[in-house]
C-alpha cells in the first residue's frame, strides 16, 4: 500500500487545450524538478554465480511490465508514448521525460492534471480497466444480472471489462495481454532454471504458470513462503488506478537484494502481530484469529522496479498479497525498500527539517527513526477484518466499501 488516491467520476471525457492548458518548456522543466535523480547503491556481491544471472532476467522481465502496465493506464498511452518519441525538440524532448516519469500523460502529483495536448484533462477514474464511456450504474446493473461465478470474475482482480455488442464482458487478464505475459512468463522460467535456491525456484515457475493461467493463487502462495537473496516481487498487485470501483489490479514488479541483517533485526515484530490483533479496538467477532502461519518482514535494497512500482513518487515499502484468501491461509509479507527509504530521507526529509525545525531539534532527526515509523505503517496494513459476512454472504471490507476502500483502509 503506498498512496491515497480520490476517486473523481466523469460521464463525459474532456480534452486540454494546448494553448491554454498545455504547458511550455519552462514550466515542464520546473515540474520535472520535483523529484530529484538519486542513484541507488545495491550490494550484488552476496548473490551467488547462479542468481547474478538470474538477475538479468528477471530486470527483462520486468522491463515488459512497464509497457504492459502503461496499456491499463490509459488505451491511449502506448501510441502516445511512441509520438513523444519521434519529437526531437527540446519541448518535445521535455514532455518525453516527463511522460516517462509519470508513465502516461497526467502529472501524479498534480492532481492528475493532464501535461500533454489532445489528452483528457484528467486520468480516467477507470483507467484502460473498463471502456471509457461505461458508468458506475451501468456496470453494477450488468453485475446484477450475472451468476455467481461471474460474478467473480466480473469483480475480480484479474479481468478487464470490455464491450461488445449485447453490453459488458469480463476477458482475463491471460488473454487481454496474452504476448507480453507470454514474453514475461519466458524470462521468469529462464530466471528460474539459473537461480539455485529452491524457493525462488518454485515461486518464479509458479509465477510464469499464473502470468498464462490467470490464477495467482498457488504463486502468492511460494510468494509467501519465498526465502531467496533475491526478493522478486512480480505481478498484479494494486488497486490504486481502478478509481471507479478498486477492483482491477495493476501489474508492477520490484526486483530486490534482500539485506539480512537488517532484516533479521526485524523479524521478532512479525511475531507480535496476533497480540496486536487480538487487542484492536472492535467486536471480537471482526478479529482475525488466525493472521496466517508467516507474517514475514523483508529489509531489502532495490534493484529494478517496473510498471505501477515505478511511476511518479516512488513507494518506500509495500505490504500484499492484497487476495485475502491468501491473507487467510497465510498473512502478509511487508517489504522495506532500505535504499529507497535512505534517498528519500536524504534528499526530502533532510531538506525539509532545516525549514521547519529549530536547529536545537536537528540532533533528533534519524534515519532509523524514519524506517521505524515506516515498518509501524506496514505492520498495521494487515490488521484488522479481512473476511466478513454481511445477510449471511461471505465478502471482505474492499469489496463493500469499493472505491472509498483506500482512503478509509
Amino acid at each position: 500500500m503506498r498512496r491515497i488516491l480520490v476517486a473523481v467520476l466523469l460521464l463525459m471525457t474532456s480534452f486540454a487545450q494546448e494553448k491554454l492548458n498545455a504547458p511550455g518548456l519552462a514550466e515542464l522543466n520546473q515540474m520535472a524538478a520535483r523529484f530529484a535523480p538519486t542513484a541507488l547503491h545495491v550490494d550484488t556481491t552476496v548473490l551467488s554465480p547462479g542468481d547474478k544471472k538470474a538477475l538479468v532476467q528477471l530486470i527483462q522481465a520486468a522491463r515488459i511490465l512497464n509497457h504492459l502496465f502503461m496499456r491499463q493506464l490509459w488505451s491511449g498511452d502506448l501510441s502516445m508514448y511512441e509520438r513523444l518519441q519521434q519529437d526531437q525538440s527540446p519541448l518535445g524532448r521535455a514532455r518525453l521525460h516527463y511522460f516517462w516519469i509519470n508513465k502516461g500523460p497526467w502529472s501524479e502529483i498534480d492532481q492528475h492534471r493532464a501535461f500533454l495536448p489532445s489528452v483528457p484533462t484528467t486520468k480516467l477514474p477507470g483507467a484502460n480497466f473498463y471502456p471509457e464511456d461505461m458508468t458506475k450504474e451501468e456496470f453494477e446493473a450488468w453485475v446484477e444480472r450475472l451468476s455467481a461465478a461471474e460474478k467473480t470474475q466480473a469483480e475480480g482482480f484479474f479481468t478487464v471489462i470490455r464491450r461488445e455488442n449485447t453490453g459488458l464482458r469480463a476477458v482475463p487478464y491471460s488473454h487481454e495481454y496474452k504476448n507480453d505475459l507470454t514474453e514475461a512468463a519466458k524470462f521468469l522460467r529462464q530466471a528460474g532454471e539459473l537461480t539455485d535456491n529452491i524457493s525462488l525456484k518454485r515461486f518464479l515457475s509458479a509465477r510464469a504458470d499464473a502470468l498464462l493461467s490467470n490464477d495467482y493463487f498457488e504463486s502468492d502462495i511460494a510468494w509467501m513462503d519465498l526465502d531467496a537473496p533475491l526478493e522478486v516481487t512480480f505481478g498484479p498487485y494494486e488497486t490504486y488506478n481502478d478509481e471507479m470501483f478498486g477492483y482491477k489490479a495493476a501489474f508492477e514488479a520490484y526486483i530486490n537484494i534482500r539485506d539480512d541483517k537488517e532484516t533479521t533485526k526485524l523479524a521478532f515484530l512479525g511475531q507480535h502481530l496476533q497480540d496486536i490483533e487480538n487487542n484492536l479496538p472492535e467486536e471480537p467477532e471482526y478479529r482475525n484469529p488466525k493472521l496466517g502461519t508467516l507474517a514475514p518482514i523483508r529489509v531489502v535494497n532495490e534493484v529494478f522496479g517496473a510498471g505501477d512500482g515505478n511511476h511518479g513518487v516512488q513507494t518506500a515499502a509495500y505490504n500484499l498479497p492484497n487476495d485475502d484468501k491468501v491473507v487467510q491461509r497465510k498473512g502478509s509479507k511487508r517489504v522495506m525498500l532500505k535504499n529507497i527509504q535512505e534517498a528519500k530521507f536524504k534528499a526530502t526529509l533532510l531538506p525539509i527539517s532545516k525549514v521547519v525545525l529549530q536547529s536545537g531539534d536537528q540532533s533528533n532527526i534519524s534515519f532509523e527513526l524514519f524506517f521505524t515509523h515506516i515498518v509501524a505503517h506496514e505492520l498495521c496494513h494487515g490488521l484488522g477484518p479481512h473476511e466478513i459476512t454481511i445477510s449471511g454472504h461471505k465478502t471482505n471490507p474492499r469489496m463493500e466499501l469499493k472505491d472509498t476502500y483506500s482512503a478509509i483502509e
